[in-house]
């Protein structure tokens, strides 16, 4: 029998998906701004088994858009906020905090036993190094970042060099998010996309595949880009 806190899903999920979500496993690589919000919706849809990595602790920088940041917690890891979030939020899920940095050494080990990896990260180096683990761990990637009032995400089959076009500056530590700022009503816009591809992956749901959602939630406008797989 279908739990009564995804009674609110069935109609867009069907049992037999909110079982197959039930089973899975999804990385999500930072939890901050995009990462923090991944997180929620995650947990509320039902996916079984969330690993969160993040190396940092909670500063008042943070609290203008960090959901899981408050006055309280200052300080304190940002993964162990994160798995005491999601016990409050859906005790069915699993959840494992791991406080380090992605690194070439352990990103194989993070992706291990999972179907879909969340690209919420704030530096361009280590995004291209959670690229690569997943191509070669042959596991999709959900690639989001903001940056003030702009936002972008797409989908990353193993194989497809997307962040190459994303960010041709190959020696670019970081994208908007240094130079515009980065506000709550972005990231949590950028999240839910990325919720929504990594479910749709999941479920064998088509979605973001080859092209960039851009947003600019300051004009309203929504824009597909093409991208050249490869």
């Amino acid at each position: 029998m279908q739990p009564g806190r995804y009674l609110r899903n069935a109609l867009a999920i069907s049992p037999d998906e909110q079982e197959r979500l039930a089973e899975c496993r999804a990385l999500v690589v930072g939890c901050g701004g995009l990462g923090g919000f991944v997180l929620e919706y995650l947990g509320r849809l039902g996916v079984g088994d969330l690993r969160a990595v993040d190396p940092d602790t909670f500063s008042e920088g943070n609290l203008n858009r960090q959901l899981l940041s408050s006055s309280m917690n200052l300080g304190r890891p940002k993964v162990l906020a994160a798995v005491q979030r999601m016990q409050a939020v859906n005790p069915l899920a699993r959840v494992e905090g791991v406080q380090a940095f992605l690194t070439e050494d352990n990103a194989a080990e993070l992706l291990e036993g999972c179907q879909v990896a969340l690209d919420c990260l704030d530096n361009i180096p280590a995004r291209r190094t959670l690229q690569k683990a997943c191509a070669q761990a042959g596991v999709p990637l959900v690639h989001g970042a903001i940056g003030g009032w702009l936002g972008q995400a797409c989908v990353i089959l193993p194989g497809e060099n997307l962040l190459d076009q994303i960010y041709p500056d190959a020696g670019a530590e970081h994208g908007e998010e240094y130079e515009q700022g980065a506000l709550a009503f972005t990231a949590g816009m950028v999240a839910a996309v990325q919720a929504a591809e990594a479910v749709k992956l999941l479920l064998g749901k088509p979605g973001l595949r080859g092209e960039l959602l851009v947003l600019d939630l300051l004009d309203g406008s929504f824009e597909r880009l093409r991208l050249v797989k490869g």
